[in-house]
């Protein structure tokens, strides 16, 4: 693992700052005039789908510098760091499901991350922060439902 990742705070502070797009979409969602909010909608899908698909990218990344991963955890990486772009992708050819595709999407790379970096050593805190941002994300992307129909 890269010693220079060993920064806990920085990765944190980037990680919480990832969460403020999602929520300032969501709350304009609730807050913005109505004619606006299919903007909104659109906009939290597509950070959704950019913020999934480099959940995905780690793995890609862990594949390529993990010089002690099996044989067999190397390809896990590879094939399931293609998924959430598929996923991502999937959610913008379902209209109105997309958001419960992408709410999936980011289940299972937290379900995948949890199983998978271990093996990369990784450290502990890093399977923390991702359940805890995970957790608001799927929140969020709830909310912006939500509010976009309680509203529209």
């Amino acid at each position: 693992m890269n010693p220079h990742f060993l920064n806990k705070r920085l990765s944190h502070l980037l990680g919480y700052a990832g969460l403020i797009p999602f929520f300032l979409l969501m709350l304009g969602t609730c807050l913005v005039d109505p004619l606006w909010i299919a903007a909104f909608v659109r906009g939290q899908l597509a950070y959704g789908m950019v913020i999934l698909s480099f959940l995905g990218g780690v793995h890609w990344g862990a594949a390529m510098l993990c010089s002690d991963l099996s044989l067999k955890h190397t390809k896990q990486a590879l094939i399931w760091g293609t998924i959430p772009s598929l996923i991502a992708w999937g959610a913008t050819l379902l209209a109105g499901f997309g958001f419960a595709l992408l709410m999936a999407g980011f289940i299972a790379a937290w379900q995948v991350d949890k199983a998978l970096y271990k093996y990369y050593g990784m450290p502990e805190w890093l399977t923390a922060l991702r359940t805890r941002l995970t957790t608001v994300v799927i929140l969020l992307l709830a909310a912006t439902v939500a509010g976009a129909n309680l509203r529209g």
